[in-house]
Formats: C-alpha cells, structure tokens, sequence
C-alpha cells in the first residue's frame, strides 16, 4: 500500500505542477491578481506532494520491500542501514524522484520567501519552473516508474552496488542534485525576465542568491565526489576527467561566471543579454549532464542507465527547454540595452574577462567530453580523450584567470589604472614570489608545475588577504570586523580557489608511486618512510568478505601510523572493491592499497606519498564557505525590498 500512495502522490504531483504552470502564466499576461497569486500555493503543495512520494519510497527500502522492484535490484536485507537509505537514489528510478523532490523544494521555497518579487515575476517564474517539472513528472511516470511493483516478491534483494555502499556516495549525489537543480531557478528567472521584457539591477539582485546557493551546493557536491574517488576506488587520483564528472564541472564553471556577470548587471546595468544566456547555459549544461548519465550514449563508471528510450525523452526535455530559452532569447536579446559604460581598464572590464575565460574554459572541456560521441557518429572511429588533453587545453584558461583576478577584484568600478590598482597587492606579489622561489629551491629536477602552480595558488590568497585589508581604508582592524559579509565571503572563495591551486600543483608534482610484491614481515623504503607488511586476515563485514591487510609506516625508526587497506568482495553481486588505507596529514598523505596474492608468494601493494592532498578539499570547503558566508549577507535578504520602500517613500 506505500508503494501505490507514494504512486498517487507523485501522479498528483505532476496535476499540480501543471495548474501551476497555466494559471499563473494566464494571470500574468491578464493582470489577474488572484490567479497570480495561485503559483505560490500550488508550489507548496507540489512540493509536498512529491515529498510524501520520496517518504514513500524511503519506507520501501528501509523496510526491505521487495515486492517493489526498484528495492529488489537495489537493496538487500544484510545491508546497513545508511545504504538502505542511500539506495533510494543510487539508481536511476530513485535518483529523479530525488530530481524533482529538490526541485519542488526550490519552487517552494521561492513561492515562500519571494513575497518581495513583483506579483507578475515571481508568477511567471514559478510555472517556469512547474514546467521543468511537470516535464520530468511525465518522464518518471511514463518510463521511469520507481514504484513498479513485482508479481512474485523474492525473499530478498540483489543489493546496491557495492561502489555506492559508501558515506561518501551517500552524500555526494544529494549535495550535487542541490547544485544542479538549483540552477533551474536562475533559468526559470531568466525566462520569466525574457517574457517580461525587463532585466534589471533590481532582478540581479533577486537571481544572485538563488545561483549563489546552486554554486555552493555544487561545488560541495564535486568535492565530496572527488574525494570519495580519492579514497575508495584505490588508484590514487582524484579527478580522472570522466564525462560524467566533467558533466557536474561544466555548470560549475558557468554558475561561477553567472555569479560574477550578475555583478555587473546589478551595478551598472550592462552585460545584460550576456547574463540571460549565462543563466540558461548553466542550466542546460546541467540537463546535458542529466542526459550523459542516463543515455548510455557516453560510457562512464556513473552511468545510472543505457536505455535509448530514457534518452530520447531527456534530449526532448533539454531541447523544448533550452532550444525554447533560446529562441525568446533571440527574440528579447535587442530590447535589453545596456543604461552605463566602462573602460576597458576597470572591474567591470575584468569580470567580461573573468567570463569569458569560464565560458571558453567550460566549452573546452564540452568538447573534449562529446568528441568521442562525435567520432564515432561522424566519422566511425572509436577514440578516448583523456586527462593528457583536458589538462594541456584546460590549464592555460585557469592560469590565466588566476592571474587577474586579485588585480580585478581591487580595480574600482567603471575606471581604473592598473599601476593603482597593483599598488595595494605588492605584498602578495612579494609572498608569491618568495613562495615560488622555495618551491623551485626544493623543486630542483622537477617538473615546473610546482612552482607555477604554488606561486598562483599563494597570489589568489595573498590577494583575497590585500583586497580585504584594503576596504578598510584607514580603520585597519576595528574597520576589519565590520566589512559586508559579501567581502568577507568573496575573499574567502578566492583564497579557496588559491589553496586548491596549490595542493592540485603540488600533489601532481611531488607526488611519489611505489608498485611491488611484498610478503609478510617484508619492508621496503619510500621517500623516507619505511613500510612493513605486519600481515593479512581474512574478515567478515556486514554484508562483505574483507581481505585486510596491516602496515607499519615508521620513520627514522619512529612508528607513526598503522594502516589496515582492505580488498573486499561482496557475495550477493560477486563484485571486488579495493578500500585504500590513507594517513591524512596537513602536507602529506601517507596512501596504501592490497592488491591480489600472487602466484609466487606474497601480495601486490601499491603506494604512494601525495604532498599537499588535503589542501585541494581544503580549498574547496573555503570556497563552498566563503559562498554560503556571502549569502548569509543581510543584502541578499532585504537589499530588494528596500529598494522599493524607498522608491515608493520617493514618489510620495
């Protein structure tokens, strides 16, 4: 009976969402106030009705269900808890239901805090929005259902997939989802603005908070991601350029250069086409990703589905969508004058670089992402393009943008002087370029990664550090303490920025590999430390069978850490996962994996020394809070509102 109510909820649902999108749309273009005001109720309720949906389907796996399908091929009654509830969406049925619950979540929310929105937008805004859902509503029900019950229920399950039994992936898809459907609401602003016919300082304003929560929520999500793959798939990277990870970071990059362009717009009124198409860019960036993951057209290790018809019905949702946005964007695009001008030399012509350097950054790594789908279509050949070009092609974009940002961040607005706007950041210039003088000292014989990547990382944090001391002016610390939360956050996600420069660099330079058979009692040396094979057990896990292996790591004869790598199969799927041991250190990370036992005696371990590893999740975590500490900004709340009091207070 769960099963068939979260059914009904979601079929409910998907009514709701289209009430929501024609009588606000009807309202609006009438100037009818109370079928405008229907979107926000109806918002509420949709999110509601899709939240009993999702609890539904929750109940079904914690209770272990498998009269439902989606539970049998998913769950198990052996596993853990944390992963019963985390197999809600580690497939392809519960991860959209996990799609639309977070993007009624959004609706709401702006139905519900938007009372400061003029009645037309905020009406048009939400049945945008009720579009984007109702259309993936229809995807769920007609191809996806999650609720599909089995005629024979089996005793038990086929268990998840035992990569995703995991904290990390029980974390990493809800945060990423966060991000990527919360861009939906900078689009679904963007379509209401081009319906209207108006785009503002004032609707600048009203979309930076919405695209700043996305970015956030975003950038957690590809950091959990990437260190979860650090940790637990035992080949020592963390970013391997996979389509569906460069299908998280596209957005990402165009969130980023949304932020800084709804910047401009907000101050001075320009760049307004070009933030339009920002914001529909992202997001369809983000449905593009939808389609990769769901398609099979690009084979990827996270790949939720291969079935054609799935993929024909998102490319048909991604084209009505964005083709759609599109064209009334072409429509509208010349109606949007710019009211200020700028020199080139100024903060704002250093954002218009800042964009253009994330746009072409994003579109490098697109093509790089398709181009094997369009080999293959085009000119039947199968290639791969891996990490030797996205690195080549990626980096120059990103070296440069590192280079201007401090000096653009200080720059006034509509006029600067360069030689005026270095003069505060001499101190990080000398810092930087102390910084790149001791790497290159220790660096000696080495790649010069190190030091240009470590010399960029301390000038983007020595930077953030200047720009902040000098909006003090001449308070000096006393003015420090009350500088908008906007400065302090942006500052902080630039110094982020800088400390994952450094430990990216860094790891990838110094980075020392050791692969060897050691037998029990053996040791072997490796950059100083020396590591002994104590030896190797076999264990039960809850659900698993573990292969466990103990290494002492001392140094100068000093133990230091005591490391238990693990090898485990899990017997309902057969399938082998390799759990890496790891030392976390502030500038090192001591990494151990146990590989097979061999022929001749002895087992396969895999080492490696990773200098500065914490420091790339380090600077994620700052630039996740420095943007979550800008949108605690009392602006971002009231700055609107505000406005029109005193407009209203002048016309009187």
């Amino acid at each position: 009976m769960t099963a068939e109510l979260g059914h009904f909820a979601l079929i409910l649902a998907f009514a709701v969402s289209l009430f929501q999108v024609v009588v606000p749309l009807v309202g609006a273009a009438r100037g009818w106030d109370s079928w405008m005001e229907a979107a926000r109720p109806a918002a509420v309720s949709q999110f509601g009705l899709v939240g009993l949906s999702f609890a539904a389907l929750t109940v079904s796996f914690v209770t272990s269900d498998f009269s439902v399908a989606l539970v049998y091929e998913n769950s198990h009654t052996a596993k853990p808890m944390l992963y019963k509830i985390s197999g809600v969406w580690g497939n392809h049925e519960g991860s959209m239901l996990l799609w639309v619950l977070i993007l009624a979540l959004f609706g709401a929310m702006a139905a519900v805090f938007g009372s400061q929105l003029p009645p037309s937008l905020r009406a048009r805004v939400l049945a945008v929005q009720a579009a984007i859902g109702a259309a993936f509503y229809a995807f769920i029900i007609f191809t996806s259902n999650p609720f599909a019950r089995l005629e024979i229920p089996p005793f038990d399950g086929r268990d998840l997939n035992p990569l995703l039994q995991d904290p990390g992936l029980a974390f990493h898809p809800p945060f990423l989802y966060l991000g990527y459907v919360g861009l939906s609401m900078s689009f679904s602003f963007a379509v209401a603005a081009l319906i209207e016919g108006r785009v503002d300082a004032a609707w600048a304003r009203w979309v930076r908070p919405w695209t700043l929560a996305a970015w956030v929520f975003l950038t957690i999500g590809i950091a959990l991601g990437s260190w979860w793959a650090y940790y637990e798939l035992g080949w020592g990277g963390f970013w391997f350029w996979d389509p569906v990870e460069n299908a998280s970071f596209m957005p990402w990059l165009l969130a980023a250069a949304l932020l800084h362009c709804a910047i401009v717009v907000e101050k001075r009124e320009v760049l307004k086409s070009w933030t339009i198409l920002l914001a529909i860019l992202a997001f369809g960036f983000s449905l593009i990703g939808t389609f990769i993951v769901r398609s099979g057209v690009i084979t990827s290790v996270h790949s939720f589905a291969s079935d054609p018809t799935r993929g024909t019905f998102i490319l048909g949702i991604l084209a009505v969508f964005v083709g759609g946005a599109l064209t009334l964007f072409s429509m509208r695009a010349g109606a949007m004058q710019a009211k200020g001008v700028f020199s080139p030399v100024s903060r704002e012509g250093a954002l218009v670089i800042n964009n253009i350097l994330l746009a072409v950054a994003a579109f490098v790594v697109f093509v790089g992402t398709v181009w094997p789908l369009i080999a293959e279509m085009a000119f039947d050949r199968k290639l791969s393009v891996g990490a030797p070009f996205f690195e080549k092609a990626f980096t120059p974009f990103m070296i440069v943008l590192a280079l201007i940002l401090p000096v653009g961040a200080i720059m006034p607005w509509k006029r600067a002087q360069i030689a005026r706007a270095i003069r505060p950041l001499r101190a990080a210039i000398a810092i930087s370029a102390a910084v790149m003088l001791l790497v290159f000292a220790i660096s000696t014989g080495r790649s010069a990664l190190a030091v240009i990547g470590a010399g960029l990382g301390s000038w983007l944090v020595f930077g953030a550090l200047s720009e902040l001391w000098f909006r003090t002016g001449s308070g000096g610390f006393s003015r420090l303490s009350r500088l908008p939360r906007a400065d302090w956050g942006k500052a902080i996600s630039h110094a982020g920025l800088g400390v994952t420069f450094i430990g990216i660099s860094l790891l990838m330079a110094w980075q020392v590999e050791d692969i060897r058979t050691l037998r029990t009692g053996e040791s072997f040396d490796m950059a100083g430390y020396q590591v002994t094979l104590d030896r190797v057990e076999e264990m039960a896990g809850p659900n698993y069978a573990s292969t466990t292996a103990t290494f002492t790591v001392a140094r100068n004869g000093r133990e230091i850490a005591v490391l238990r790598p693990e090898k485990r199969i899990y017997p309902v799927q057969a399938m082998p996962t390799t759990e890496a041991a790891i030392k976390n250190g502030l500038f090192r990370d001591i990494y151990l994996v146990i590989g097979d036992e061999q022929q001749g005696g002895g087992w396969a371990v895999r080492s490696y020394i990773k200098p500065f590893a914490s420091w790339i999740w380090l600077g994620c975590f700052l630039m996740a809070l420095g943007g979550a500490v800008s949108l605690s900004d009392r602006r971002y709340r009231v700055a609107a509102g505000a406005r029109r009091r005193n407009v209203a207070v002048a016309a009187e």
